[in-house]
């Protein structure tokens, strides 16, 4: 009899439709969006909120901002410092020795049907996306949309590759990704699934060329210079000393400094006559004053560093505004209590320290890597951790953030735990790291060796033989050599053993290493 009770039907009726709005709001987008912010060759002294020589000068207040409301870490530490390899263990969750690619040299590419974190994601509803830097040779797998950067890519009027294929824009490759980033963020936010975007840049790479906007930002600041500006590798083994990445013979006058007798742009495209002329304004009056001061010995030394930080700093600057320009759009559009926003870049580099520019050594500058995490309600707003982090750890913190299981195949270890504020007690105690480059781009030996809280051992091999030993406690600057040293006997023994474990324990050997040499050298060969 109710069944025709109109008041009934009606009351009935809205409820259901009341009911729906709430059951798909309480399925929509649970899980948190994760935007991960990757810069190329970016040193964690360049970052203000890292401390430092140079923070006063050259201050990074957007990514300083990803600090402030969360986390910096002050020992991520990667596994080999270069930037294909670095990328390929941030996407596998392993070493290169088992992901296939250790070096950036030889037409290496990523072997793309390996499970990587974002296909895991996908797997778990998140909508993925990359632009920007790729770096891998192969294209991108596990992606729903991406855009990148064929080879280096190029700062000014840049090529983009996408599955369609390939095409020119005009602009700042900086500006260009970042625009690119929050687009991406704009469409993906309207659906049902939370999102991951990968946003890489090129900046701060070689030859570090400065955006139309930050020309001349610092033409007019002297910079500090780093204690170790003038080292002689005293107290060093050969790699140190027979090294190709030094300030005084490595750094080119023309294509790294601007310095063009001709064509002033050199590799640089133009974006229009007035930055045309922007440029000249800016570097005119550096060429006038190199040619008329001739310039020699420590005081060329000098005039090249301040040169290199003026441009290399110029790119951050950019890199920083879009990082800003992000931030500011998660905010507006109310996605920022519910995004995970991670700034990193693919290793360290040299910004003076030990006469370098660069990176590959195992020595402090290039090990390390910035690392900040804001993850609101979860991360303590301007909170600091000094656990051993890597890059090896990336994927693993992905997967957990995303709720979706470890894969038995990745070797790292989810900080999930460390950005709550929890240090688990199984936590590593110690990092492997393995270089393989060479002979190639700055002659870096071959090394692989630990890293601990407080010491490294590191062994060069292939065309040496030689052990390095390092107390950072009482020589942060890694000035002297301590391997051999009676009264580190004990520690010494003591690192190798555990240095073996870790080959053990991340799958590397003897044998794998003679392996991969033997591949390098037979490459090398067929170029001849």
């Amino acid at each position: 009899m109710n069944r025709k009770n109109p008041i009934i039907l009606l009351v009935a009726t809205l409820l259901i439709v009341a009911c729906q709005p709430a059951e798909k709001k309480k399925t929509k987008k649970t899980k948190p969006n994760i935007v991960f912010i990757f810069s190329d060759d970016h040193a964690y002294q360049a970052i203000s909120a890292y401390g430092g020589i140079l923070k006063d000068y050259a201050p990074t207040p957007n990514i300083d901002r990803i600090a402030t409301d969360g986390m910096l870490f002050n020992r991520c530490l990667v596994t080999n410092s270069i930037c294909g390899p670095s990328r390929a263990t941030i996407l596998s969750g392993k070493y290169g020795h088992l992901n296939g690619f250790v070096s950036n040299e030889g037409g290496t590419k990523f072997d793309g049907s390996q499970i990587t974190f974002p296909k895991l994601l996908q797997e778990s509803g998140y909508k993925t996306g990359i632009v920007g830097k790729w770096h891998l040779g192969s294209d991108p797998t596990g992606f729903d949309y991406w855009e990148v950067l064929p080879g280096q890519g190029s700062y000014y009027n840049p090529v983009f590759k996408t599955a369609a294929g390939e095409h020119t824009e005009t602009g700042y490759v900086t500006e260009l990704i970042t625009e690119k980033a929050i687009n991406y963020m704009e469409e993906a936010r309207e659906g049902d699934q939370p999102f991951l975007l990968m946003l890489q840049h090129k900046a701060p790479h070689r030859e570090w060329e400065p955006g139309p906007r930050e020309l001349a930002l610092y033409k007019d600041v002297t910079f500090p210079e780093p204690p170790t500006l003038f080292d002689t590798y005293e107290n060093r083994g050969k790699a140190a000393k027979e090294q190709d990445m030094s300030i005084e013979l490595t750094m080119r006058l023309d294509r790294d400094l601007k310095l063009f007798e001709n064509e002033k742009l050199g590799t640089t495209a133009r974006l229009n006559e007035q930055q045309e002329e922007d440029w000249d304004k800016v570097y005119d009056p550096i060429i006038d004053y190199f040619n008329n001061a001739k310039l020699e010995g420590d005081e060329l030394i000098r005039f090249k560093y301040q040169r290199y930080m003026q441009d290399y700093l110029a790119c951050i600057a950019s890199v920083d505004k879009g990082v800003g320009k992000v931030l500011d759009y998660l905010k507006e559009k109310g996605l920022d209590e519910n995004t995970i926003v991670i700034y990193s870049s693919d290793q360290g580099f040299y910004l003076g320290e030990h006469g370098w520019f660069d990176k590959r050594f195992m020595y402090e500058e290039s090990l390390r890597t910035p690392l900040l995490v804001k993850w609101p309600g979860v991360t303590r707003p301007g909170s600091v951790n000094n656990n051993l982090v890597s890059n090896l750890d990336f994927a693993q913190t992905f997967l957990e953030i995303a709720g979706t299981a470890e894969h038995d195949e990745m070797q790292g270890q989810s900080i999930v735990p460390l950005l709550t504020g929890n240090s688990p007690d199984n936590w590593r105690m110690e990092h492997y790291y393995h270089y393989y480059e060479y002979p190639s781009w700055h002659m870096v030996k071959r090394h692989y060796g630990i890293a601990t809280e407080r010491y490294k051992l590191m062994h060069f091999y292939h065309d040496v033989d030689e052990w390095e030993m390092y107390d950072l406690e009482t020589d942060p600057n890694e000035m002297n050599n301590i391997y051999g040293h009676a009264s580190y006997a004990d520690v010494q023994t003591d690192l190798h053993q555990r240095l073996e474990q870790l080959r053990v324990k991340y799958q590397d050997s003897d044998e794998l290493t003679e392996e991969y040499l033997q591949k390098s050298l037979k490459r090398l060969k067929h170029m001849k």
